[in-house]
């Protein structure tokens, strides 16, 4: 039984799997964030080449 509470217990190594989370959540919202604005981006580039 105190293996199994210390084994519960035990924190080491949940940072990197936190980290690649985060990382992915973060992918996923900018992907949609950028499919969202993507017309908006398109005109932006496309006035930005024109006056150019």
């Amino acid at each position: 039984m105190k293996n199994i509470k210390n084994f519960l217990k035990d924190e080491s190594g949940q940072s990197l799997g936190e980290y690649a989370l985060i990382l992915g959540i973060i992918a996923v919202a900018a992907v949609t964030v950028l499919v969202a604005l993507k017309d908006k981006i398109v005109e932006t580039f496309t006035e930005i080449k024109d006056a150019l």
